[in-house]
């Protein structure tokens, strides 16, 4: 990415400052004059952010119609939740990451030289299925796999290429080796136990709950299914992605096995990837697109430092440089929390992060 030249001054009018109730004094907060550039240079109509570091915060929005406590579609941040399930699963040894799909989707014969390890690190080189329906046809998850058969491979098995099909077909295997659906075993797992109590897997219903944003239009989240169907809110997601790299919800060895990025050469662990920022830190999450809205998770590797912050649009302009010029400002300059990731398991500095759709 190339090095950002210092910008001009922001009118304060931009961003507005809000502490959660109740809550002490938060870490600086940099990103105040920053998160108004996925406005002004992201071409976004309104923006909001959280950050956590430990138990302070602080909650910044460019327009009143955003609140912190808003449910928002999340998009491909429901991957991370999904990757959590499968790998508690294998930890539980209901099921193997080696093992292939077909063990446990055995009409799937399209897939018989993938492993379950091939869909979380999306090598699997299966045709992404909104690159057809671009996220406006509701499809079944056997509709699905049928229409990514039906398509060429993207990649050679091996080689690192996003698709959404992947988490579909993974939602598929959970609900094989559980007898219950994704949404219900996440719900057990993950948001039940965390108190996640303004997250759901909506499954038919196509409204947003309230309090919600100006961007939460109706949707049926089959269109996005165990691939981007979550709703959320930036309270929540900061709380789950805490509880994950803290090591609450997988054993150690599974965690490490999570964020393992040597087989996609630094693009993709399972359900999250990287990105190293100029200062040296590491911060780890997922971003979504789903709809009119686009989302972004990034915390470091402790989960003592977490920054969630969202878009009134689903796409961005800039190439990245106001994302990352937050994330900078957030992660290099603001607390002591942001530390580095292991040797090995970073991505290569100024690398661009994975579509999220």
């Amino acid at each position: 990415m190339p090095a950002l030249r210092t910008l001009l001054a922001i009118p304060l009018a931009m961003a507005v400052l809000c502490l959660g109730q109740g809550s002490a004094p938060g870490p600086t907060a940099p990103a105040d004059d920053t998160l108004p550039l996925l406005v002004t240079r992201g071409k976004a109509p309104s923006a909001a952010l959280l950050a956590t570091a430990g138990s302070t915060g602080h909650f910044t929005t460019t327009s009143p119609s955003l609140t912190r406590s808003d449910h928002v579609r999340a998009g491909s941040i429901t991957k991370t939740f999904i990757a959590t399930v499968v790998l508690q699963l294998a930890a539980e040894h209901r099921l193997k990451l080696s093992a292939r799909v077909t063990t446990y989707l055995p009409s799937l014969t399209g897939t018989r030289t993938l492993t379950v390890r091939s869909l979380l690190t999306q090598t699997s080189g299966l045709y992404d299925f909104t690159a057809t329906t671009h996220g406006h046809v509701p499809l079944t998850p056997t509709e699905v796999a049928r229409l990514s058969l039906s398509e060429p491979r993207t990649t050679q098995r091996g080689t690192w290429s996003y698709s959404n099909t992947n988490y579909v077909l993974l939602g598929m295997i959970i609900h094989q080796v559980t007898g219950q659906s994704y949404a219900t075993e996440a719900r057990r797992r993950i948001i039940d136990p965390l108190h996640l109590t303004g997250t759901t897997f909506p499954g038919t219903r196509t409204t947003v709950p309230s309090p919600h944003g100006p961007d939460a239009v109706r949707l049926d989240p089959r269109t996005a299914g165990a691939s981007g169907e979550l709703i959320s809110t930036l309270p929540d997601l900061n709380r789950f992605y805490a509880a994950l790299l803290e090591g609450r919800l997988l054993p150690p060895g599974s965690l490490r096995t999570m964020l393992n990025t040597r087989p996609t050469n630094g693009h993709y662990g399972m359900g999250l990837y990287p990105e190293k920022l100029p200062c040296g830190t590491t911060v780890w999450g997922h971003n979504g697109r789903i709809a009119h809205t686009y989302i972004r998770a990034a915390a470091t590797r402790t989960g003592s430092h977490i920054v969630t912050y969202r878009t009134t649009k689903s796409t961005l302009s800039g190439s990245g440089a106001p994302e990352r010029r937050i994330l900078t400002a957030e992660f290099c300059h603001s607390s002591p929390a942001a530390q580095s990731s292991p040797a090995g398991q970073s991505s290569p500095a100024g690398q661009s992060s994975p579509a999220g759709d």
